[in-house]
């Protein structure tokens, strides 16, 4: 399973450094809707890592749609506070391990 990360060139260079090389740098509203599109299709993803920025913009069906689905695991990460990853782990695991 392949790991694939969304966002800002600057945010993804950390990862490209770190050796991932499934990165996209979509440029506007559309061009990001069918990158996720595309990776919730695509069976050899098993991870997107996104800028969480981003994920505020997208459509609420699309967001939905990420937060709903178990493979690929769509991970939320960024400098603002964001629950994404809590709600994927407390659904994936059953338990909220901030508490």
């Amino acid at each position: 399973m392949d790991i694939a990360v969304v966002g800002t060139p600057e945010f993804t260079l950390g990862f490209q450094l770190a050796g991932i090389d499934n990165l996209h740098n979509p440029e506007g509203e559309d061009e990001t809707v069918s990158t996720f599109k595309k990776l919730l299709n695509n069976k050899s993803v098993g991870i997107v890592v996104v800028d969480s920025s981003i994920l505020t913009t997208l459509p609420e069906r699309l967001r939905d749609q990420l937060s709903a689905s178990v493979s690929p695991t769509v991970l939320g990460i960024g400098t603002e506070e964001d629950t994404t990853l809590r709600d994927t782990i407390r659904k994936a695991i059953g338990v909220d391990l901030w508490k």
